[in-house]
């Protein structure tokens, strides 16, 4: 029943983490066996779903660390980067906009869900994926750029059809 209720919302997660369906099926396996293991260990402390949440976030980020996935430290000044216009975000729904997020390298990815959807800090995310807050905040500005480029491409696809 636990999985019944929970595993939509928790594979809509891990599908933001994911490089496709089958790994974020994967990770939400391997979350929820970690949730079942540990259910004696919550609180009673804050949302149920929340801690289910943290555990399957935390589930796919071993997963792709097991990969592999490397943060390179990028030594460049951060620039401050213009938003896309509101007009551009708006013609565009949120299964686009999340098929935008899912294109991203896999580092700008995690870096900017981490961030951005789940709201972890940037001294955060450097502990969880033990990297330096640098590089979490150049990942997270280059993967901001490169959709603001998909973005802009978009609405260039847009207006020549």
């Amino acid at each position: 029943m636990l999985f019944e209720q929970y595993s939509g919302i928790m594979i809509t997660i891990c599908l933001r983490y994911a490089c496709d369906n089958t790994e974020a099926e994967d990770m939400l396996q391997e979350g929820f066996i970690r949730v079942f293991r540990y259910i004696h260990q919550y609180k009673f402390d804050g949302s149920f779903e929340g801690w289910i949440k943290r555990i399957v976030v935390n589930a796919s980020l071993r997963i792709l660390q097991k990969k592999g996935i490397h943060f390179l430290e990028i030594n460049e000044e951060l620039q401050e980067l213009q938003q896309a216009e509101a007009d551009i975000l708006s013609t565009l729904s949120e299964r686009e906009i999340l098929k935008l997020i899912s294109n991203l390298p896999t580092g700008y990815r995690v870096i900017f869900n981490l961030y951005v959807l789940e709201g972890y800090s940037h001294g955060e995310i450097a502990e969880i994926l033990q990297i330096d807050k640098g590089t979490s905040r150049s990942q997270l500005s280059k993967a901001r750029r490169t959709l603001q480029e998909q973005i802009r491409s978009q609405q260039k696809l847009s207006i020549d059809e």
